[in-house]
């Protein structure tokens, strides 16, 4: 009796340090996370950088908007990547006489464009953050919100247009030279 005992207790304990060996196994194969990682993951999907641009013809609008851009997302702790003005476009505006081609008046408009990238905007409180800003546009100011890719990067330097000259006469002349030296 005593051995059939010994024989049980023997068995139960070898299953249960299989068991304990096999859980302990599988947790070796998995990475160990804690539990407070949890807790650093965003609570709502995050968009990427997005872009808030502005566009007018009157300068002092146009940047006290972008104050106001700045002090609304600031509020919400929206987190601002970078702001950055581009370059003015000068555009000529012509009107014709009645049924001619003769031109009445010209007009010399200069559209004045911001930019004003926000980084990882939670998904609750972008459509708050855009509907503020649509209230608060001023007559004559344009706003569009599109996602930061690299043409919006180039698009915010002026050109060199001495190092263009260069380039195209460098290439006028046969282009760069091949040899090494």
């Amino acid at each position: 009796m005593a051995t059939r005992q010994l024989l049980q207790r023997t068995m139960r304990l070898a299953t249960s340090h299989q068991r304990f060996y096999s859980r302990t196994i599988a947790q070796c194969n998995r990475l160990y996370e804690p539990d407070y990682l949890e807790l650093l993951k965003p609570k709502y999907p995050l968009y990427g950088t997005l872009n808030f641009t502005i566009k007018g013809y009157d300068y002092p609008i146009l940047e006290s908007f972008q104050r106001l851009m700045h002090n609304v997302a600031d509020s919400m702790d929206l987190e601002i990547g970078d702001a950055y003005a581009h370059p003015p476009q000068k555009l000529t505006v012509q009107k014709f006489k009645p049924s001619s081609s003769v031109v009445d008046s010209e007009y010399q408009l200069t559209v004045y464009e911001r930019t004003v990238q926000i980084d990882n905007v939670q998904a609750p409180l972008y459509p708050i953050f855009l509907r503020t800003l649509q209230a608060a546009l001023p007559e004559g100011v344009t706003l569009s919100v599109t996602e930061h890719t690299s043409d919006h990067e180039e698009a915010r330097y002026v050109p060199d247009r001495d190092l263009k000259d260069l380039k195209q006469q460098l290439d006028e002349m046969g282009g760069p030279s091949k040899t090494k030296k």
